[in-house]
């Protein structure tokens, strides 16, 4: 039978890993590469492997294109416009929604908007993180508060109104008030969409290091679930939708790219370390940037693995990602696509996490409460079948 994703995979988009940045941030374990002595070599490599690889979107409309990373404000206008010409020559691309640029506000210099305005770009997500001087130079970012709030102003009066920004908490030494008043220069700014996560510490990054050493105070879970509360009052009080667990809008303000990853669409990932998924099988690339550089160019191969998932591992991951969403777990799409059994199976461990307030039952929808969002991966891992 086919699945839900199969079924949808008319429209896709394509991810595209930009692995350099000025500094690494403390908290930080993506792949990425803070020389850019290989940026060019990297470029080229990207391009080739979007023409190696048009077979895998092959009868797929490109909705999306998401430049991230690293640091996708580090290329040019005119590098930017490339990518986009290569897709157009390479991909179906008479559907395209949304054409986003992860950029850092130090980055957005008049010169540098004014640039992207000639180019595909429409959206912005901007890497502020924090609009307070003490938390981004516990993070070790590469911009100011002064920054973010002038990269903000500068795109909206350049005519980007699609933006979006990151903001983190959690992190030592942020009230709850400075958290407050973090949310709430979103209203004074007048954006549309953001997103929100709590300071986590992964291994071997600079952060997992130092609290490792005492040399920073470590992060408290608690601090981070109250400030979690504050976030998801907050926003609700200016209006914002909660559509996702870490993601914000105002109605009609969706991220197009993103919601469709939720959706299970299918998405290619380009670049050093990116993944792709095409509705039954997941791929990712190598995460090192010169035998990336080398296998495409030299050999004219992309250097990645693949895991074709069972029709149990599609159901958990329709699970995991619906239940973070505001639409819901559908049992009538799992009863549909996988079968009753699966549905009468997924209902009935909901009824622990209904009688805790945790979910609610809307029909045929089984939706997060507010307390719930606290333990959404949780939840989500009891509910898995098989």
């Amino acid at each position: 039978m086919a699945t839900e994703q199969q079924k949808m995979a008319k429209t896709g988009g394509i991810y595209i890993h930009i692995p350099f940045c000025k500094q690494a941030c403390v908290y930080c374990n993506f792949h990425f590469s803070t020389s850019l002595k290989y940026k060019g070599d990297v470029f080229a490599a990207i391009i080739k492997e979007l023409e190696l690889r048009r077979d895998y979107m092959q009868g797929t409309s490109i909705e999306t294109i998401y430049l991230g990373g690293g640091t996708p404000s580090l290329l040019s206008s005119d590098e930017i416009k490339q990518i986009f010409e290569t897709i157009q020559k390479n991909y179906i691309v008479d559907k395209i929604k949304e054409f986003t640029l992860e950029t850092n506000p130090d980055d957005l210099t008049k010169e540098y908007i004014r640039s992207l305005r000639n180019s595909p770009v429409d959206r912005f997500s901007i890497g502020v993180q924090s609009f307070r001087d003490e938390d981004l130079t516990y993070m070790n970012r590469a911009h100011n508060a002064s920054q973010a709030d002038f990269a903000i102003k500068a795109a909206q009066d350049a005519g980007f109104t699609n933006v979006t920004i990151d903001l983190i908490y959690g992190t030592p030494g942020l009230t709850d008030t400075a958290w407050k008043n973090n949310i709430t220069k979103i209203r004074e700014l007048g954006i549309p969409h953001f997103s929100s996560y709590a300071l986590t510490v992964e291994e071997k990054t600079a952060l997992h290091h130092a609290i490792s050493k005492k040399k920073s105070a470590p992060v408290d879970p608690a601090q981070s679930a109250g400030q979690f509360e504050i976030l998801m009052e907050q926003a609700a009080a200016m209006g914002f939708e909660q559509y996702e667990i870490s993601n914000f809008a105002l109605p009609g303000s969706y991220a197009v790219h993103n919601t469709n990853y939720w959706r299970g669409l299918p998405y290619l990932g380009i670049g050093p370390s990116a993944h792709s998924f095409n509705g039954t099988a997941r791929g990712w690339n190598i995460a090192n940037n010169i035998k990336y550089t080398e296998s495409i160019l030299t050999q004219k191969k992309v250097p990645f693995e693949e895991e074709t998932l069972t029709s149990v591992q599609q159901l958990n991951e329709y699970i995991m990602t619906s239940l973070r969403t505001m639409w819901g777990c559908d049992l009538e799409k799992i009863s549909s696509n996988w079968d009753s059994g699966a549905a009468e199976e997924v209902e009935k461990s909901s009824h622990l996490f209904q009688e805790k307030n945790w979910m609610m039952q809307d029909g045929n929808k089984l939706i997060l409460t507010t307390a719930g969002k606290l333990f959404a991966d949780r939840i989500a891992a009891e509910m898995f079948v098989g």
